[in-house]
């Protein structure tokens, strides 16, 4: 009985130090003094917790195409702004503002979605409190 306590308080260490990991303060990945605009196709969307990522591939200045990372809001604050799951699909064309990543990946932080002419928020990051 003992054992089974312990490799459980394991269990539980583990997983919570695994979702403390997955979930960030904005500054900490993202430079609010680098906005960036992305346009092209919704290549694949991960609508899970902590965050909404969506992927676009994008054209650089050279023509380039680039597949980026887009982070967003969690689930219910998409939801509470007017989402749902199948606002966006494969193939959509979008235009993204947001800010880049600090270590100069291909990441991007939403703050809105330009999707079929209308103009969606993907929670403010800098006063979200993520």
């Amino acid at each position: 009985m003992r054992r089974n306590s312990i490799m459980a308080i394991w269990l539980f260490l583990l997983l919570a130090s695994m979702s403390a990991r997955a979930h960030h303060s904005f500054s900490s990945v993202f430079d609010g003094k680098k906005p960036i605009t992305l346009t092209g196709p919704v290549t694949k969307i991960e609508w899970a917790n902590p965050h909404i990522h969506l992927y676009i591939d994008a054209k650089d200045e050279t023509g380039k195409v680039i597949n980026w990372a887009i982070e967003m809001g969690s689930p219910n604050m998409l939801i509470r702004l007017g989402w749902t799951r199948h606002a966006m699909k494969i193939g959509d064309v979008v235009t993204i503002e947001g800010h880049l990543a600090r270590d100069g990946s291909k990441l991007a932080n939403a703050r809105t979605v330009l999707l079929a002419g209308k103009k969606m928020f993907a929670v403010p990051s800098e006063g979200s409190g993520r």
